[in-house]
């Protein structure tokens, strides 16, 4: 990338440095700032991701401002201020961001044991005087989008409550574009579910009756923004790879008894976005319904066989919230590495 990168500044023709607007007289603007050849970065959970952002040269007094756009409140948080010579860390991000700067022209910004809240678009701006520039970039998450309703029943959440609900499951809301992945690659579900940005959506692959209809076409159905705090609906949660697995422990176990068998073994019993993660990237199978942390019990199947469960499809299934006393089930665990 260094060399890459250098070769970039050497081999650029001035005409494309130095342009000057169509029809405008005057000198010509200097335009600093590299568009990156990827507008999206691709990582997971737990890895390091650098967004590019390269200099053509260094102008006078210049300073980098690196920020991140959050869709819940549409605002801009600074994250790394440098002057080339110096820089500031800014908010959350700041123990695990740094600046790259493999050369003199590099201002990309290192993202360490990247988190699920760090999915995003973000903004390095050159400021230079009157003539700032900048470059968007989107860092994207590899994952799995899951709804998720609590034991007492559908349409429970607000959005403050629908937000906590994912985070408590190792997970947290999906945003728009999430669900809308999720729906073209086969995700289908009735129930409307709340998405990062305060709007509730429920994405429709087999259109029928119950869901809005016959004659209404696939797709992603939206009842639009709603009152955060009145209005109540289900969650649709995001989680990405694990630093740690999932197992099973057979036994006809309570729900005290399964969190105590998990601890037994040095582990914690597991989340439903934990029992997601490893079915969708460790490609988790089992006919075993076991417990999970939340009380409710589910199993994983990535290889879909008529004695487990008989679905066409793969998924996590769910035999819902029973009762804590019953001895019917094993329980899944999670173990961090």
């Amino acid at each position: 990338l260094l060399l890459g990168s250098l070769w970039l500044l050497a081999a650029t023709p001035a005409s494309s440095i130095f342009q000057r607007p169509t029809g405008s007289p005057g000198p010509p603007h200097m335009q600093y700032l590299l568009e990156p050849l990827h507008a999206t970065v691709h990582t997971q959970r737990g890895a390091t991701a650098t967004l590019p952002c390269v200099l053509r040269a260094l102008p006078r007094n210049y300073r980098v401002k690196w920020s991140k756009v959050e869709p819940a409140n549409y605002r801009e948080n600074v994250i790394v201020i440098t002057n080339g010579l110096y820089h500031k860390n800014y908010g959350p991000l700041s123990p695990r961001v740094r600046l790259r700067h493999s050369h003199r022209y590099d201002a990309s910004l290192t993202i360490t044991d990247v988190a699920l809240e760090d999915e995003g678009r973000y903004r390095c701006q050159l400021v230079n005087g009157l003539e700032d520039e900048s470059v968007s970039l989107t860092l994207h998450l590899e994952g799995v989008v899951f709804p998720y309703q609590p034991s007492n029943g559908r349409y429970k959440f607000n959005y403050h409550e629908a937000k906590r609900a994912c985070e408590q499951q190792d997970s947290r809301l999906a945003t728009y574009q999430q669900l809308y992945k999720a729906w073209t690659e086969g995700l289908d579900w009735c129930n409307a579910g709340w998405v990062l940005d305060g709007t509730v959506h429920y994405p429709i692959i087999n259109s029928r009756e119950p869901c809005g209809g016959r004659l209404l076409l696939p797709g992603v159905r939206t009842y639009g923004a709603r009152d955060k705090q009145k209005d109540r609906f289900d969650a649709f949660c995001f989680t990405s790879a694990l630093q740690g697995e999932v197992y099973f422990i057979r036994g006809h176990l309570n729900f005290k008894e399964a969190g105590q068998a998990c601890r037994n073994h040095g582990a914690a019993i597991a989340k439903v976005g934990q029992l997601y993660s490893a079915w969708k990237f460790s490609r988790l199978d089992r006919c075993d319904g076991g417990w999970l942390a939340d009380g409710s019990v589910r199993y994983p199947i990535t290889t879909p066989r008529q004695r487990c469960g008989g679905l066409p499809d793969p998924g996590v299934r769910s035999f819902g919230f029973p009762s804590k006393e019953m001895r019917v089930y094993g329980t899944y665990c999670f173990a961090e590495k």
